[in-house]
Order: C-alpha cells, then sequence, then structure tokens
C-alpha cells in the first residue's frame, strides 16, 4: 500500500525514524543498515516501505536500498521468521552479506545474528538457497572481500569502525586493496 516515502527525517531513535512528509510524521521501522547511511536530522531523505498490517498493529518498516526490501520480504515469507526476526537479521548482515552466506551455505555466519539459533539459521539457508544469493556473480563477492581487507587494516592501523566504515564510503566500488587502503588513508588524514 505504501512503497516509498520521502520527506524530512524529523527524529532518529533505533531501530525507528520518524519521516515528516508535508505535515504527516510517518514512524518508521528500519535495519542498522539503513540507519546507520540516514542523513541528519532536518535533512530530506528517501526510503522504500514495506506495509505490515495485523489484527493488533499497522506497521511501517524502511529501507535505503531495493536490495534490502526485496530480502526483507524474501524473509518474512519463511515460516517462522517474522517482521521483527527479518529486521534483526538485515541490522546485523547487509543484504549482500546474507547473500553470499546462503550461496556458501554459511550456517555459522547467520548464527551470529541475534536471535537466530542453530535451527532457525539452517531453515533460512535451506528455504532461501536459489532465491537468494543466485544472481551474486563472483566480481560482487571480489569487491566485499576487498572491503572487508580495507576495513580490516584500517581497524588493525588504530582507526575506529566508524572513522573506518566513513572512510570506506568515500571509496569508489571497484578500487582494488592496496589503492583502497591509500585512498583511505587520505580521506582520514583531511
Amino acid at each position: 500500500m505504501i512503497g516509498k516515502l520521502s520527506g524530512i527525517l524529523s527524529e532518529k531513535n533505533p531501530p525507528q525514524v520518524l519521516v515528516d512528509c508535508n505535515g504527516v510524521g510517518y514512524e518508521v521501522d528500519v535495519p542498522m543498515s539503513t540507519f546507520y547511511n540516514l542523513p541528519a536530522t532536518g535533512e530530506k531523505v528517501s526510503l522504500l516501505t514495506h506495509f505490515v498490517v495485523r489484527e493488533d498493529a499497522q506497521i511501517l518498516f524502511g529501507f535505503g536500498t531495493a536490495s534490502e526490501r526485496a530480502t526483507f520480504r524474501l524473509l518474512i515469507k519463511i515460516s517462522g521468521v517474522g517482521p521483527r526476526m527479518a529486521l534483526g537479521i538485515l541490522s546485523g548482515l547487509s543484504a549482500d552479506e546474507l547473500a553470499r552466506a546462503v550461496s556458501d551455505q554459511n550456517a555459522a555466519r547467520l548464527t551470529k545474528v541475534p536471535g537466530i539459533g542453530k535451527k532457525t539459521a539452517e531453515r533460512l539457508l535451506l528455504e532461501l538457497k536459489g532465491k537468494l544469493g543466485a544472481d551474486i556473480g563472483p566480481h560482487l563477492f571480489s569487491t566485499l572481500d576487498h572491503q572487508s581487507d580495507i576495513l580490516q587494516a584500517l581497524l588493525a592501523l588504530g582507526y575506529n569502525d566508524k572513522e573506518a566504515a566513513a572512510a570506506l564510503k568515500a571509496l569508489p566500488a571497484d578500487v582494488g586493496v592496496s589503492d583502497g587502503i591509500k585512498l583511505a588513508l587520505k580521506s582520514l588524514a583531511k
């Protein structure tokens, strides 16, 4: 019913945000991956949404990317996975990391997400196999590996998670490890 919201970001209280759309404030629950990429309060924001209507509640979930929303919709179709658990999964893993875990059939990676036990992780891998991760090619994996290596290098050099993540965002998507570290260090030196 409500597919997208565009307006002014009025409040940020994880995992919920308030988006003012021409005088109407919408409370939207977002995964932490989206929350960390939101602009400051008072700035314009646009979120793709999924509207859930239950007997006792009407909840709006928001996502920064179409792949996050598509992954959320796949997750809530799985028996035993509700919207809250799907939001928790996307807060613990990005859509790309989840796709990689499914492709690799890596249950251990899924159990690191709070609220996901071994049985649930195995059920997720079984249900999502062929639906998620099949369209992910080796190019994306190498890009994720490069970004992971760059992040680890920055952390080893003493930068905190927030600084390292901010430097990673500024890098081109197809940058190599050594060039990425150099560029990240230049941006952090400013």
